[in-house]
């Protein structure tokens, strides 16, 4: 095991835990815990970082699943689609690409890929589509190690209770070492990105999120202008049209991320200049449209660096939230350089999940890392929580367990499941007691 220190992507949250141990064996996990139970250390996991909460953070002993990767079987059926056992900490970006030389595919996926399978699903990760969940509604069953140094199995079938509460676990119940996913036949996204505006997209919502497979856009603050993306799927034999190589890097990596990067850096000592540059680049963006595989159409390339808070609420209600926070902005001085990001996803039936029981909007904000992002995400927070919306697990909010208690059916079930599981809470912190106590 190595000591060292530990930060996020984002650079937000910063751990100095006791040890760092990265296990390459489920054998090697359990040595890991139960050396931890006999110092009297607790124990978080982490894979790629990609939480902006200190979810992973701890004094005790973190636990890298960077060496549990891989795909360990696949159990195919006649319609084409298989069941994927994978080791916990193998990255989404990794294993999408296995799975399509497997003719394979994941159902639907977010707009990053480099989280590993446990945090995505732990955190409650979901991309896009009114008719289709987040990532932890693709798993059919989770192998976790828990306090006691014993596997423990749970599935649709076995130990249906812990399964409801294991898919969005937090890591509070125990190690995930493995997860058996439900994936379908590969196939490929017809995408079709084009400006439009924040009143027409909205006018016509009800209609567009129904009609399309899978449909997101982003709202650019102080203008009416948004971006929207239409992804419509296709099968896996269809013919790919990729973007060139010389369109993608000028639209994907130059103008989204090192330009973006850019003008962050200038706005951040001039942010008088921001409602201007966000009309200005909203007007810039042209229309395009190719087909790829579904897993590359999917996600995003992100290397500027921000901070994000995400709440979902029900999909009836989004156009009056994004309309509220207009307004706010029009009453603020605070000038917004980042996208407004809105997606939607099904109900599910997951104990903590943000879709639990009813069709969800997604409404993301961000903020560039250099600048303070506490006024502008307590504004949007205050407009979400009026409407009873749920604050993503993996991003910035202010809610504690009293908040979140009346927010989820299931609250209650799911500490009595973790009591039941880790009664010393070794697997506990100073975070997670303030959102579960």
């Amino acid at each position: 095991m190595i000591e060292r220190s530990w930060q996020n992507w984002a650079g937000n949250q910063h751990a100095y835990p006791s040890y760092r141990a990265e296990p390459s064996s489920v054998d090697e996990l359990r040595v890991v815990l139960q050396a931890a139970v006999d110092q009297s250390r607790s124990v978080r996991c982490v894979g790629a970082g990609h939480s902006f909460t200190p979810i992973a953070v701890t004094d005790g002993v973190q636990i890298n699943l960077d060496s549990l990767r891989g795909i360990e079987s696949v159990v195919r059926a006649d319609d084409g689609s298989a069941r994927v056992t994978v080791l916990a900490g193998t990255r989404l970006r990794e294993l999408t690409a296995l799975l399509w030389d497997l003719g394979l595919a994941m159902t639907n996926l977010g707009d990053i890929d480099e989280q590993s399978v446990a945090g995505a699903i732990s955190t409650g990760t979901h991309g896009t589509g009114a008719r289709f969940g987040g990532i932890a509604t693709q798993v059919h069953a989770i192998e976790l190690m828990t306090a006691d140094g014993q596997p423990v199995r749970c599935s649709r079938d076995e130990n249906v209770e812990l399964f409801s509460a294991a898919r969005i676990g937090l890591g509070a119940l125990g190690v995930i070492t493995r997860v058996t996913l439900d994936c379908v036949p590969a196939f490929a996204l017809r995408a079709v990105e084009e400006p439009s505006t924040l009143r027409g997209t909205l006018d016509g919502l009800d209609e567009t999120v129904a009609g399309v497979d899978h449909f997101e856009f982003y709202w650019f603050p102080h203008t009416d202008r948004v971006l929207t993306k239409r992804n419509t799927r296709l099968p896996g034999e269809t013919a790919l049209r990729p973007l060139g190589k010389v369109r993608s890097y000028i639209d994907d990596e130059l103008l989204s991320n090192t330009v973006f990067e850019g003008l962050n850096r200038m706005v951040t000592r001039a942010p008088a200049l921001i409602p201007r540059l966000n009309a200005v680049s909203a007007r810039a963006l042209s229309a395009r449209e190719y087909t790829d595989r579904s897993y590359r159409v999917f996600a995003s390339s992100r290397t500027v660096k921000f901070v994000e808070m995400e709440y979902a609420v029900p999909a009836s209600e989004i156009g009056w939230v994004l309309r509220e926070v207009d307004r706010w902005l029009e009453r603020s001085a605070l000038s917004i350089a980042f996208p407004v990001e809105v997606r939607f996803a099904a109900a599910d039936d997951i104990w903590l999940s943000t879709a639990y029981g009813r069709p969800t909007a997604y409404i993301a904000v961000h903020q560039y890392h250099r600048r303070d992002h506490r006024e502008y995400f307590g504004a949007v927070e205050a407009v979400c929580r009026s409407v009873g919306g749920r604050p993503h697990w993996g991003k910035l909010h202010s809610l504690g367990s009293a908040e979140l208690r009346g927010s989820y059916e299931h609250f209650d079930d799911f500490v009595r499941i973790r009591s039941s599981l880790d009664p010393t809470q070794l697997f506990g912190s100073n975070y997670l007691g303030h959102l579960l106590s």
